[in-house]
């Protein structure tokens, strides 16, 4: 019997680029949109401080493949030092229930978050990115804006977040990594009314993104928002957008659109469509160049078993990861 790999966050990190990542995920919402895949499964459950998530997902490759993540998120650990998701995902074969791997969760959390977004801006963002605004400067930032500019590349970056200096520091780094101009800014409207392209990823638990705010033709995703008690985006703005989900039935339960619910702004028969019908081709992008387009990620198991699968066959294929044996004798 094969050994199953154990697999650290540098590791996954290394063997998980963002435009593998991306077709990774596009391939695997066009597979659920054409009943390819059944649809993914999640379970949540919170506690003092934080909360805890399972996400899990099919997945038909070279051979069928399980992956179930568990994940804790703390927002509160950041002022202790510590890191806010933690995590780890296995990876079975879905044909004999062997355990193929097991993997850090935070690195692919973000991958394939990002990954998400940058599948959506292929088909729903405007062509013409002059200006890019993220929003919140924390772990998620930095993937979400290497893998939005794999398809649209942004004349200038605006970074936005509230703690002080944080913004500084990402606009820094970033800029100096990917070679384009990063300006940390404090004005969120000024910023926001600027730029084509939004990115929100923060753990903020009221909108912040008001209609106002939003110039006609700009895109945003939408990502924070991944339980019932975070929000970013006003309801009226989403009420007045064309509103794409990863998965409506989960967006509807723990995304921004379960407060535009809430609100009585809109229902989930509202929701124009789901990534995955986009990317098959069963429902249309963007019709417009000014219409306003809302993706509501609330992250799934389908892009874990994904971008898991990604990472196994790399660490396959360059004899990466470590080598154990849960039975084997000691």
């Amino acid at each position: 019997m094969s050994a199953t790999l154990l697999l650290d966050r540098s590791e996954v990190e290394r063997l998980l680029t963002p435009g593998k990542c991306i077709a990774a995920i596009e391939d695997a919402f066009r597979g659920l949109a054409l009943g390819q895949v059944p649809a993914p499964g999640i379970l949540g459950m919170h506690c003092e401080g934080g909360g805890f998530h399972v996400k899990a997902g099919f997945l038909a490759a070279d051979r069928p493949y399980f992956a179930a993540k568990v994940n804790a998120n703390f927002p509160g650990n950041a002022a202790r030092g510590l890191t806010t998701i933690q995590g780890a995902i296995l990876l079975f074969d879905a044909a004999e229930g062997r355990l193929l791997a097991v993997m850090d969760s935070m690195s692919i959390t973000a991958l394939r978050t990002a990954a998400a977004s940058a599948v959506a801006a292929k088909y729903l963002a405007r062509e013409r990115c002059e200006a890019l605004l993220i929003c919140g400067c924390g772990g998620q930032a930095a993937a979400q804006l290497r893998a939005v500019s794999c398809v649209r590349k942004a004349g200038r970056v605006y970074a936005y977040d509230q703690e002080g200096g944080r913004a500084e520091r990402f606009a820094t780094a970033l800029g100096n990594e990917l070679g384009i101009e990063i300006t940390a800014t404090a004005d969120l409207a000024q910023a926001a009314a600027a730029s084509d392209l939004i990115v929100t990823c923060t753990t903020s638990r009221r909108h912040f993104i008001e209609r106002g705010m939003v110039r006609p033709g700009t895109f945003i995703a939408a990502v924070g928002a991944d339980n019932e008690d975070k929000q970013e985006i006003d309801p009226q703005l989403m009420a007045g957008a064309r509103v794409v989900t990863d998965l409506t039935a989960q967006a509807a339960a723990i995304g921004d659109l379960h407060h535009a619910i809430l609100a009585g702004a809109m229902s989930a028969s509202d929701v124009h469509a789901e990534l995955g019908q986009v990317v098959a081709g069963l429902k249309p992008g963007r019709s417009r160049d000014d219409e306003t387009i809302v993706f509501d990620s609330t992250g799934t198991g389908l892009q874990d078993v994904a971008a898991a699968i990604a990472v196994h066959r790399s660490a396959l294929a360059t004899s990466a990861g470590t080598r154990f044996d849960f039975a084997a004798a000691r």
